[in-house]
């Protein structure tokens, strides 16, 4: 796979993490601790490690792999988050997983839904996978409003799935497959036409 395109709509764009991303990424997590923090994996057989140039280095190893793909955020040219692909399987599954953050300070401007399809539609269509997964705390309401909008379908809940602050913590799956947006994930919701979608733990559906 590449390592130094990007995918852009609007005032979002998406490129491969850098190592000289670091500094700034580090400035952005260690300055939203509050925020960040309840959705953040951790480590159940030590202390939390805030090495973000080891981590920066083992996603960009993933990604030498062809197993992942570390995705910078930006936002009018400011980067405000990460997008990171792992999981990434070929032959018979054909499959991913998606996981992202972003600075509180572009919350509610569609920055998440934008850059997930955007990696969904990359994933789908460049790199010929089947199937992309989002696995969501129940408890991450924005997450779960991201592929809402973007009607990925509800498969079930993994208990104790990922450590997250802490402590296990249950998980919702969403998921899409390549035949469910043959016309594209944003394409689809910039147009409107994701389909009302009922999810099990919502009392409405969301269209």
């Amino acid at each position: 796979m590449a390592n130094s395109f990007a995918l852009a709509h609007g005032s979002v764009l998406l490129r491969i993490l850098r190592m000289k991303d670091v500094k700034q990424l580090e400035k952005l997590i260690l300055g939203n601790r509050e925020w960040l923090r309840p959705w953040e994996a951790t480590n159940p057989y030590g202390p939390s490690s805030f090495d973000i140039k080891s981590q920066a280095r083992g996603l960009l190893k993933q990604m030498d792999n062809d197993e992942g793909l570390p995705f910078v955020i930006e936002y009018d040219g400011i980067v405000v988050g990460q997008l990171n692909v792992a999981n990434i399987l070929w032959g018979s599954v054909s499959s991913a997983v998606i996981g992202y953050w972003l600075a509180p300070e572009v919350a509610g401007r569609q920055v998440a839904p934008t850059a997930v399809a955007l990696v969904m539609d990359y994933l789908f269509n460049v790199v010929g996978l089947h199937r992309i997964e989002i696995d969501i705390r129940p408890e991450n309401e924005a997450s779960i409003r991201v592929v809402e909008k973007l009607g990925l379908r509800y498969e079930g809940l993994k208990e104790r799935y990922i450590h997250i602050n802490g402590a296990w913590r249950d998980h919702y799956v969403f998921a899409l497959t390549h035949d469910e947006v043959r016309g594209g994930v944003l394409n689809r919701w910039q147009r409107k036409e994701v389909p009302a979608i009922e999810y099990p733990f919502r009392k409405t559906s969301w269209g």
